[in-house]
């Protein structure tokens, strides 16, 4: 069950306490009022990040092409705060629908990107520096960009010979990008995509394109036809380090779950000799 607010979190948003679970993402987020409700938010992070996203959202909201691209309207509390007691709200949207569909999250996701290079023209120190507290997607997106070599010991076999298939290909200029969009665009009452639950990071755009292939696979029904593109080049380099990040963020890591993917671009994966079992 989804733990609510507590009444000073709640009181602090100015919304009531009849809050009702909202679908979608780890079903954590809360309805209160007007404002959606999510937890385990870093108030550094947000104090920063929820300007920026304002910002873009209310500039979204008043260009001509409003229905291609919206982003979801990050509020603060009455006394300014992004975060309170690990919750942060953004505008409720009603009317919605989840969409799942590949080549729609990816058209929304490279609009968003758009719009991000020229609103965050440079990497913020936050981004680049370690987090105080990080998360296991932290964990995970970190591991994906360093260099195997200097990977932990502890890691599985298997993960070390998916490791072992990356090289030095560029995958283009860094900058802020979306990591988890598969599951974080709606259409609206319009058919305009909103883009929800923004989480930042400052890596290539062909990487956060080749997780939306990776998650519309696995889990959105997207074909495995879809994979064909991502088999050489770049391509197959961005989705080796999506599907390390996927992988590693699991904890502990469920390899079985992502075999269709790894069957297709790495086939001979578990004949790899750092695959097998030592001992």
């Amino acid at each position: 069950m989804t733990a609510s607010p507590p009444p000073d979190v709640l009181d602090r948003f100015a919304v009531p306490d009849d809050v009702e679970r909202l679908d979608g993402g780890q079903a954590r987020s809360v309805r209160a009022g007007d404002l959606a409700l999510s937890p385990d938010r870093d108030p550094v992070l947000q104090e920063w990040l929820s300007p920026v996203q304002a910002r873009l959202a209310y500039e979204l909201d008043l260009a001509p092409g409003r229905r291609s691209l919206r982003l979801v309207m990050p509020v603060p509390a009455r006394d300014g705060e992004w975060v309170v007691d690990g919750w942060a709200a953004t505008r409720f949207e009603p009317g919605v629908v989840a969409c799942h569909e590949l080549d729609v999250v990816l058209a929304a996701g490279r609009l968003l990107h758009a719009h991000l290079a020229s609103a965050v023209p440079e990497c913020p120190p936050l981004l680049t520096s370690p987090p105080t507290s990080p998360s296991r997607w932290d964990r995970a997106e970190a591991l994906a960009f360093t260099p195997p070599a200097q990977w932990p010991d502890s890691l599985p076999g298997v993960v070390v010979a998916l490791g072992a298939q990356l090289d030095d290909t560029p995958l283009g200029p860094p900058q802020l990008v979306h990591r988890d969009l598969a599951s974080n665009v709606l259409l609206d009452p319009r058919g305009s995509a909103l883009v929800i639950d923004l989480s930042p990071a400052w890596r290539p755009v062909l990487w956060a394109e080749a997780i939306v292939v990776v998650d519309c696979v696995l889990w959105h029904d997207a074909p495995l036809s879809v994979l064909s593109a991502w088999r050489t080049g770049r391509e197959r380099q961005a989705l080796l380090r999506a599907l390390l990040f996927r992988i590693l963020s699991d904890e502990p890591v469920r390899l079985e779950a992502y075999r269709p993917v790894l069957d297709v671009v790495v086939p001979d994966l578990l004949g790899h000799p750092l695959a097998r079992p030592t001992g």
